[in-house]
């Protein structure tokens, strides 16, 4: 039997399995009272999914401006609300914050990339959680980090644009997305754990290449898990990836891990300097530590900050760059403003972003337009009440914010 015939009898099995579930399986009797979000018309089996489109946040987008701002969705076997009211958002992220804490469950399992009990994207809300985002805010985010770190940002940017003159006087070309992926991705490995993690010998190129991958491995497995049981064989088909992409983010992190340990034992409990890899090397030796955490912890959750980090931040500022590019009115002003208050002599630092209010502006409606997380999701864990309507405790929340920040009702110029 070929591969093709081989997947074609998975695939009609699947379909007999899901529609004898779909004859047999009979509709509970509603509670009085009970009020679910409405619901566009579904087919059998693949419910909603025939009502989306190859991307995915847009295909939403369209959903919610026909049929409104909430509701509840089933892609085949798979149960989500969709989110795209800014008002309900607001209910869920204030009103509502406990009972949403939680992200849906890894597809990776306890991988290492993305795993369920291991990394901090996916936690469920409990004392790991609410202590890795305590270190993430006052180690690594927190105002006098940030002040502490500035220097390394700047010269950061300093070599972007060096190499940005060098390419320009040779009259060549550069591809700005791995230049400002490169950027994003040295500035995030530097606050993190004080290495460049893009050097010379293409090492740029291989970092990109390492997190576009995990994009399509998490998309992929995503996919396969609307499929209910049969994810399997998506894990199964694409195993070779999911145990090769973590296993080389495993030798990168190690590596520096093993460094910040030999310096830790050189200078000892004087080190100067720390950086959050060396913070958490101390709670992880640390047997009276208020959380205990391991190794794979520790990789996880600096995955997570260098995946977020990276991607997002490298999207946002092409997203940025483009829109300035196709609106030269804007581009313009924006060069008349930095000139005012900056002048030609120096580069713009972080402290004239306060006197540039049209910058601000500028960088504030291009991330409007194209946020870097589209789509999020949330899991309700316990029964409640959004919005008038009854939410069951496990329901996923797809929460689109690529249709909120459109939203004719907020914005006088939506698109």
């Amino acid at each position: 039997m070929t591969a093709t015939q081989y997947f074609l009898s998975l695939f009609v099995l699947w379909i007999i399995t899901v529609f004898i579930q779909y004859i047999f399986k009979r509709p509970g009797k509603k509670l009085a009272g009970y009020c679910p979000p409405p619901s566009p018309p579904a087919l059998p089996l693949i419910g909603h999914l025939h009502l989306l489109n190859p991307v995915a946040y847009k295909g939403f987008h369209a959903l919610s401006n026909k049929y409104g701002p909430l509701l509840y969705l089933r892609l085949v076997s798979y149960h989500v609300v969709l989110v795209s009211s800014a008002p309900v958002a607001t209910q869920i992220f204030k009103a509502l914050d406990v009972h949403f804490a939680s992200r849906i469950k890894s597809p990776f399992e306890d991988n290492l990339l993305f795993g369920s009990s291991t990394s901090f994207f996916n936690a469920p809300y409990g004392d790991y959680w609410k202590f890795m985002k305590k270190i993430c805010t006052t180690e690594l985010l927190g105002t006098r980090q940030m002040k502490k770190l500035k220097n390394v940002r700047r010269e950061e940017v300093v070599r972007f644009l060096s190499k940005m003159l060098k390419i320009g006087k040779k009259n060549e070309v550069a591809d700005l997305s791995v230049e400002v992926l490169t950027v994003a991705n040295n500035g995030t490995c530097r606050m993190i754990m004080s290495a460049r993690c893009s050097g010379e010998d293409n090492q740029a190129e291989k970092c990109r290449a390492l997190v576009s991958e995990s994009f399509d491995l998490a998309a992929k497995l995503a996919l396969f898990n609307v499929f209910g049981p049969l994810k399997r064989i998506g894990i199964w088909y694409l195993r070779k990836k999911i145990d090769d992409v973590p296993k080389r983010y495993d030798e990168l992190f190690e590596k520096v891990l093993v460094e910040h340990e030999e310096k830790a034992k050189r200078e000892g409990p004087t080190m100067e300097k720390k950086d959050l890899m060396d913070i958490l090397l101390e709670v992880y030796h640390d047997e009276n530590a208020e959380i205990r955490i391991t190794r794979k912890q520790m990789k996880n959750f600096f995955l997570d900050l260098f995946i977020a980090g990276t991607s997002t931040t490298a999207d946002a500022i092409l997203w940025i760059l483009a829109e300035l590019v196709n609106n030269p009115a804007a581009y313009k002003k924006l060069r008349e403003e930095i000139d005012s208050v900056v002048g030609t002599e120096r580069l713009v630092d972080e402290a004239d972003i306060p006197n540039l209010p049209y910058f601000q502006a500028c960088v504030k409606e291009a991330m409007r337009l194209n946020p870097p997380a589209p789509l999020f999701d949330r899991i309700c864990r316990e029964n409640c009440k959004l919005a008038g309507y009854d939410i069951p405790k496990g329901t996923t929340m797809i929460m689109n914010t690529y249709a909120i920040m459109r939203d004719p009702e907020i914005w006088d110029s939506p698109k």
